[in-house]
């Protein structure tokens, strides 16, 4: 599945909205449906995986420089640990597990607050720069592809 970004950004927002979808698919299924909760949270583990190693390898540190606010960058690596935490604790659960749609409720509670502040505050300044958002989209279109392969 190859993946064609417009940019960096258009590439990042769709990733996020598709997670956005997923978490909505997870919140509608009933207690009953152990075996559909683990593939849509073990989707959704795997899509931020993906995304947060694209975020972190190749865009941030693009956009680290020329926006200038290194405590928005920080608090999203920050952010990502935490998220990185808890995606870790999910995969080693079962779905019957206490506290399992907890944590993946808590997951999507903080990545509705981490995407908010890439997309209201870290994108549009990175628009303002002149970092080529095309070409570092294309970067991680091609890492995304490896990482999907070996997922």
């Amino acid at each position: 599945m190859t993946v064609h970004p417009k940019d960096a950004i258009a590439m990042l927002v769709a990733d996020h909205q598709k997670v956005k979808g997923l978490f909505a698919q997870f919140e509608g299924l009933s207690d009953r449906s152990t075996v559909s909760k683990k593939k849509l949270a073990d989707q959704i583990c795997m899509e931020l995986t993906v995304h947060t190693q694209l975020e972190e390898q190749i865009f941030y540190p693009a956009v680290r420089g020329p926006i200038k606010d290194n405590d928005l960058m920080d608090e999203a690596l920050v952010e990502h640990a935490s998220a990185k935490e808890l995606i870790a604790q999910i995969l080693e659960m079962d779905p019957g597990d206490q506290l399992y749609d907890a944590k993946v409720k808590v997951l999507s509670e903080q990545i509705e607050h981490h995407v908010g502040e890439e997309e209201g505050d870290m994108f549009p300044a990175a628009r303002k720069t002149k970092v080529d958002l095309v070409e570092l989209g294309q970067r991680m279109a091609e890492l995304k592809e490896q990482l999907l392969a070996t997922a």
